[in-house]
């Protein structure tokens, strides 16, 4: 199926030229109790464009004018490299694409933003009312392709959003009893394997260095919305934790683009939490990468500005992991790793998603006894008087703390204490342990037209090239696959295992395992190694 009825009433947009309207039949939701595949979907950045044209000017937004040369007109499916945002087609194709080919194999999708235009077209401005209307057709089309089978989607506001309205847009997705937090600030959980998984959205606008209306999680400021969702996620933290579950933090700007005091704050949850939390997730960036927070950050005088702050990202990123220290003078318990997706929209590289793959060997004897779950009466979704509880003492071991320009900040305030947990899922290959992802991406987009459709191919996975096909006497009806064997190229069905598929061999993505990665890559002689994660980065483009 090339093109679903999600945008069939965009054609008249092309000819009027107007904001969009739509009108969808609701999607009934249907919650069918489901079997754990071990996999879910990280989808990101969409951006569709219903003002995006065919054949005009990839100068202008891919909006108007037909140019002469080939190379600088708008492509059908869309034109990488460019900073055209999605044509619809694209945003149909890939979504048509997931629903054909994954939806029966994942358990949840964590939906990271950003769901409208970007404003790059003077003469088309975008709306508050297309903003919602697109939200509202993309949010329907999830309900189609996702909910409907009962497989819960979690969504995250980009910097293209507003708040206002989105609760009844996406009232399918949001957790009743989160309905007066989202009201609040649009954050919310959602436990997408009932008392032993979840998943919290943050509205990361509220940490975003280039919002001007919020000042920045100011330690001085007990009522900054940043500093009010800070306090709900450390008591979402502490809740999950005390039930025995294991939870995903996602959002859509990754925590290299707060604000400093906003940072600060991130970085002593993300190691406190260190053995609730499984990992990372972002997107915005639109290029493929990770790095790591760590307790230093938390230190007098260190800078706290992360590599994705730099204007080369590939440079600066091997510049930080080559100072890692080596194993054996590692704490893990003072690192923690952020996960960057790149994007759907080719704008600046070509169209990606990611599936990560976890473990669930024994899940159904814990869900059956509740051997690591600790189950409670009611759920704390709030966080009244948790400002006022926690006192916070000054860190007088901090040399710089004892200036009284420096004291009342959160970096001088806040408590550290890491739960040094060597057995935690984020540590070591246990149930709910991220082993890995597969990455999918569509390599010729410029190429592909109404008589010849794009495809997503494999671009790469984090796992060793041994664990992807059975081994010889295996029953290969019996075993459980990272990757379904329909969705990996034929010659490695067929057994050739290509470098360039299986380029980094880690054995699951525990912290450990992402700072072996890291100093692999931080480590001049590993010459091919970095190539092929610039190349993984920037997708044959240019930072």
């Amino acid at each position: 199926m090339l093109v679903a009825s999600l945008f069939c009433l965009f054609g008249l947009l092309v000819q009027s030229r107007s904001t969009p309207v739509q009108n969808v039949l609701e999607v009934p939701i249907v919650n069918r109790p489901r079997h754990l595949q071990g996999r879910f979907l990280q989808i990101t950045d969409l951006h569709p464009d219903p003002f995006y044209l065919p054949g005009t000017s990839t100068s202008k937004a891919c909006h108007t004018k037909f140019p002469k040369k080939k190379k600088k007109r708008a492509g059908y499916y869309g034109t990488p490299y460019s900073e055209c945002d999605s044509p619809l087609t694209l945003t149909n194709y890939t979504l048509d694409f997931l629903e054909e080919h994954w939806a029966d194999d994942i358990d949840f999708v964590i939906w990271t933003g950003d769901n409208a235009r970007h404003e790059n077209d003077p003469k088309i401005p975008r709306t508050t009312n297309e903003i919602y209307e697109m939200n509202d057709v993309l949010a329907k089309r999830m309900n189609e392709i996702f909910t409907i089978r009962g497989i819960p989607v979690i969504p995250s506001l980009g910097p293209n959003s507003i708040i206002n309205e989105f609760l009844k847009i996406w009232q399918s997705f949001v957790p009743f009893p989160y309905h007066q937090a989202f009201r609040r600030g649009a954050y919310f959980a959602v436990e997408v394997v009932p008392n032993a998984l979840a998943v919290i959205s943050l509205n990361t606008l509220y940490f975003y260095d280039a919002n001007d209306a919020v000042s920045g999680c100011n330690y001085n400021e007990p009522d900054d919305p940043g500093n009010l969702q800070f306090a709900w996620l450390e008591d979402q933290l502490k809740s999950f934790r005390k039930r025995g579950m294991q939870v995903w933090v996602t959002g859509h700007v990754p925590p290299s683009n707060y604000f400093p005091e906003c940072y600060v704050q991130y970085v002593r949850l993300a190691l406190n939490f260190q053995d609730t939390i499984l990992g990372h997730l972002y997107g915005h960036k639109n290029a493929d990468h990770f790095f790591f927070v760590e307790a230093k950050d938390l230190e007098s005088g260190n800078n706290i500005s992360r590599a994705s702050k730099h204007n080369d990202l590939y440079d600066s990123l091997v510049v930080d992991f080559a100072q890692l220290p080596k194993p054996k003078k590692t704490d893990l318990d003072e690192y923690a790793i952020i996960n960057v997706s790149p994007p759907v929209v080719p704008n600046p590289y070509l169209p990606t998603f990611r599936i990560f793959t976890y473990n669930i060997t024994g899940v159904e004897k814990a869900l059956a006894d509740g051997s690591s779950i600790r189950h409670v009466d009611v759920i704390d979704t709030g966080t009244e008087g948790l400002l006022d509880q926690r006192q916070v003492k000054l860190r007088d071991e901090l040399s710089h703390c004892t200036d009284e320009l420096c004291r009342n900040s959160w970096k001088c305030r806040l408590q550290f204490d890491p739960p040094q947990n060597a057995d935690a899922p984020s540590r070591t290959s246990r149930l709910w342990t991220p082993l890995g992802y597969a990455q999918f991406f569509i390599p010729h987009l410029k190429d592909a037209d109404k008589s010849d459709p794009p495809h997503y191919k494999l671009e790469y996975t984090t796992f060793p090239a041994s664990v992807i096909l059975p081994e010889e006497g295996q029953n290969q009806t019996e075993i459980w696959y990272p990757i379904p064997l329909r969705n990996l190229p034929k010659s490695v069905r067929n057994g050739k295992m290509k470098k360039k598929y299986f380029p980094y061999g880690m054995q699951d993505l525990t912290i450990g395992s992402w700072l072996d990665l890291a100093r692999r890559l931080g480590d001049i002689k590993e010459k091919k190694l970095r190539k092929r994660f610039r190349q993984y980065m920037y997708l044959g483009g240019t930072e």
